[in-house]
């Protein structure tokens, strides 16, 4: 398998440095780096980037991430490993991440659940962490990039 193009971010100069930068802002937010790194984990398989679902599965083992609850992130639901700040993330996440498959895209009850969760900060956080790996995702699908087990 070989990549349709290089990846995007390093074709257009200043876009690396500009997606990089909104990564830095959302890892210095208040929001647990195990919960970004769900979130992360959880839009990647909705769209199915090896690329990212490789690479946020070694940052989540590094951040000390257990083998159960990363074995049962597509079915966060029916698992009981996950807090509950960490199923709303999880809930706006996917809302998030899927806004045409719902006429209300992100329902009220979703967003509510996330806020009494976390702060406006937090939830600011949590927005760009998802709008960014929804990027991440949808570049590195469009273009076919490999995942090499290489940290990036």
């Amino acid at each position: 398998m070989q990549p349709r193009m290089n990846h995007p971010a390093f074709v257009v100069p200043g876009a690396m440095d500009a997606l990089q930068a909104v990564g830095k802002a959302v890892g210095n937010g208040s929001v647990p780096e195990r919960t970004l790194e769900l979130v992360h984990l959880r839009a990647s398989q909705i769209n199915g980037c090896a690329v990212c679902l490789d690479g946020h599965s070694r940052a989540a083992k590094e951040a000390g991430e257990t083998d159960e609850r990363l074995f049962t992130l597509a079915a966060w639901r029916e698992a009981s490993y996950f807090t509950d700040a960490e199923r709303a993330a999880l809930a706006l996440t996917e809302a998030v991440t899927r806004l045409a498959d719902n006429a209300d895209a992100v329902p009220d009850e979703i967003y509510d659940e996330a806020a009494e969760h976390f702060d406006e900060e937090a939830l600011a956080t949590l927005l760009l962490a998802i709008a960014n790996i929804n990027v991440w995702n949808r570049l590195n699908a469009a273009t076919r990039q490999i995942a090499d087990g290489k940290k990036w």
